[in-house]
């Protein structure tokens, strides 16, 4: 008669995954599903924060070996510098091939309009689902979490895309115990959201655990900035400030990194990672409601965009 061991009661179990523990565990499983299951995966990389993240649970997922997928980067043209540096020494530090999709390129053939406001996030849409189509990706992973956005709340893990890359929420497959379906038809493919489940404060404590190296933005630095809609932008060539906005030099950070044209900062002191943590633990804002003004054009936003192709 074989006998089952149990735990004391009010005694820790040493078998049981912590909260963070648990989370890689579920990142790791997605990329090695999504490894076995598609033919071209990419992973989204622009050197912010949760693509950093994912890459490197990517690296983990695989190691020694290396991993089994391309990256993509869509470049708006008005990227904060330092991420782009950021961005391509990891490219060359792991020996990863990059693909770059250029809006200012399809500003220059005419395939894009500048908008009035200057900001180039929104045109992010078409070069994104042009670099998929051209490149056959079958599936793409994305840094989008449930807790930055309600329109992100809505998708799953595992997101069928038409050979439109549009999205309609009807078509919404259920994953219950982990069980993924990657089945797609010809043209179509799948956004795949590793970090889905995973909270701001997740991210920068697993950063910290894992000493993840992040672009220098993300801590407090003085920076030139000028208010705006209530979010301190950087100034820029990019249609920023106009006449009646003051150029000021502040100390601030940026909790999530975008288009500098519509990416706020926060003013903040928070030079270290246990800095960090605390702030965002303190904080009754989102990273995308506090700092997005992309987010901010209308209810529905995140959702519109996800619909015509964008993540």
């Amino acid at each position: 008669m074989s006998t089952v061991a149990t735990v004391p009661e009010g005694t820790v179990n040493p078998y049981a995954l912590s909260h963070l523990d648990s989370l890689e565990s579920e990142a790791v499983h997605i990329f090695r599903e999504v490894a076995g299951e598609f033919e071209r995966p990419v992973i989204l990389f622009s050197g912010g924060k949760d693509s950093i993240l994912m890459l490197h649970l990517a690296l983990k997922a695989f190691a020694p070996a290396p991993i089994p997928f391309t990256l993509l980067h869509v470049d708006t043209g008005h990227n904060f510098p330092e991420v782009l540096e950021y961005r391509d020494r990891t490219v060359e530090k792991h020996g990863l091939r990059l693909h770059v999709a250029s809006v200012q390129e399809y500003i220059d053939a005419g395939k894009l309009r500048e908008r009035p406001d200057g900001t180039r996030n929104p045109l992010q849409t078409v070069p994104l689902t042009e670099a998929i189509q051209q490149h056959r990706f079958d599936a793409v992973f994305g840094g989008g979490r449930r807790d930055e956005e309600k329109a992100r709340a809505k998708e799953r893990v595992f997101s069928l895309r038409d050979e439109f890359s549009q999205w309609d929420p009807r078509r919404q497959r259920p994953e219950l115990w982990q069980l993924y379906n990657g089945r797609h038809a010809a043209g179509e493919h799948v956004r795949v959201f590793p970090i889905s489940n995973w909270t701001e404060l997740d991210v920068w404590q697993y950063i910290e655990r894992e000493g993840i190296e992040l672009p220098e933005i993300y801590f407090a630095h003085e920076r030139e900035v000028f208010s705006r809609s209530g979010m301190w932008l950087t100034a820029g060539d990019w249609g920023g400030p106009k006449d009646h906005e003051k150029v000021e030099t502040r100390q601030v950070r940026y909790r999530t990194v975008g288009d500098m044209s519509c990416t706020g900062a926060v003013d903040s002191d928070a030079t270290t990672l246990d800095a960090v943590i605390t702030e965002i633990a303190a904080s009754r804002l989102t990273e995308r409601g506090a700092t997005r003004a992309d987010d901010k054009m209308s209810e529905a936003a995140m959702e519109d965009r996800k619909r015509e192709g964008y993540f």
